[in-house]
């Protein structure tokens, strides 16, 4: 285990050339980040999550009721054993083959049959109100941290000149401020990761869960690193746009449409400047430009790079999807009421929502006849559905 550790904490990896462990211990006179420092974000972490589940309860609950926004579920599909078993043990998506022998068996006909498994796809998937407190929790961290960084990176000269961020670097001393935004961020993004398992479950699983595995592996580096102060200019970048997120996502549940339609604008505009404009030039320009003609590279220094590029194409690629949805919105809305956020499912991130697939399901009919009592029509494509997500 010891051999392990050290070749772990390799110093000709961390640290740049003539740089030691040693070097970076805590004094009288200065204190720098280390390492188990971060074991504090697990139980943090855990925490966070525990006062999530008070918030949503007492604060974001109360308000969601407030603004009526309704606690019911999608419609539950009517009981039949012999669909039930075939969900549960064999196919949630029966191909059209499996649909026709169903059809003969039941006496249903198909369309019927495809209603079912899609109320049963989603009859156990949290209601409006659920996703409202998710979506205010998420809203009032954002806001919080992105309110507490902004207010001590005002004071700090790395903001205004990207290239202090490598002066004597890293030699750089840690103070109270940088720890705790930084701890606070790293506990909130484990608890994101460990929660997306039990929370709404999105198209864009992997990405996402790609995405907070980059980052906490970013926060992680960059601490250990003492590349702190870079670091936190890269996670209020990103907060910005997060918190006009959760608060369109929230207009967008309490139907407050027209106030939802600004926020998703600005939105989009905050999300496509900072991360397509600001975060190329102003931050990957200091951590590999300024950083290599000061500091120099070294081990670490590219593998911190690498993924700040790997974030890059992700908000590329988000950044791709956020125009897709405006584009289709803006000419959905030629014809009625412009929605960005009321789009096809397959432009959203989101699969949680219940209009997708809460058709009224109607008596079962023989599967002989040609109509379904007027289930066709928008498949409720138009009807309210979640913000697009992202991080």
């Amino acid at each position: 285990m010891a051999g392990i550790l050290a070749w772990f904490w390799n110093e000709r990896f961390w640290l740049p050339h003539n740089v030691t462990w040693a070097d970076l211990k805590n004094t009288d006179e200065s204190t720098f980040p280390q390492a188990e420092d971060l074991y504090l974000a697990c139980p943090l972490a855990f925490c966070m999550f525990m006062i999530r589940l008070v918030f949503e309860r007492f604060i974001a609950r109360p308000c969601a009721l407030g603004l009526k926004i309704q606690a019911n579920g999608p419609q539950k599909a009517q009981p039949n054993a012999i669909l039930e078993k075939v969900f549960t043990a064999i196919t949630k998506h029966p191909d059209e083959k499996r649909l026709e022998g169903l059809s003969k068996q039941l006496d249903w006909d198909v369309r019927t049959i495809q209603r079912w498994f899609r109320q049963r796809r989603n009859q156990e998937k949290p209601s409006t109100l659920a996703r409202f407190c998710e979506s205010m929790w998420r809203f009032t961290f954002y806001l919080y941290i992105f309110t507490y960084g902004v207010r001590f990176l005002k004071k700090s000269p790395w903001l205004w000149n990207t290239r202090e961020c490598w002066y004597n670097y890293p030699y750089q001393p840690l103070t109270v401020d940088l720890h705790y935004f930084y701890i606070l961020e790293l506990s909130f993004y484990l608890s994101l990761l460990f929660s997306q398992f039990t929370d709404i479950r999105r198209k864009d699983f992997l990405l996402m869960f790609l995405h907070h595995v980059a980052t906490i592996s970013l926060i992680t580096f960059s601490y250990v690193n003492n590349m702190v102060r870079v670091g936190t200019l890269v996670m209020c970048l990103h907060d910005a746009a997060d918190v006009l997120l959760e608060a369109a996502k929230m207009a967008n549940y309490a139907k407050c449409q027209r106030l939802c339609n600004v926020l998703f604008v600005m939105f989009a505009l905050v999300f496509i400047s900072s991360r397509l404009g600001v975060y190329p030039v102003w931050i990957l320009n200091t951590t590999v430009f300024e950083s290599w003609e000061i500091v120099g590279p070294y081990p670490s220094w590219w593998v911190f790079n690498v993924l700040l590029v790997l974030l890059q194409a992700l908000h590329t690629f988000w950044s791709y999807l956020i125009v897709r949805i405006a584009c289709r919105a803006i000419s959905r809305g030629k014809a009625g009421k412009w929605n960005p956020l009321h789009v096809s499912k397959d432009d959203r991130s989101d699969i949680e929502s219940s209009s997708d697939e809460d058709e009224v399901l109607p008596p079962p009919q023989k599967h002989h006849t040609n109509g379904t009592n007027g289930a066709h029509g928008t498949n409720g494509y138009l009807s309210s559905s979640p913000c697009p997500d992202e991080h």
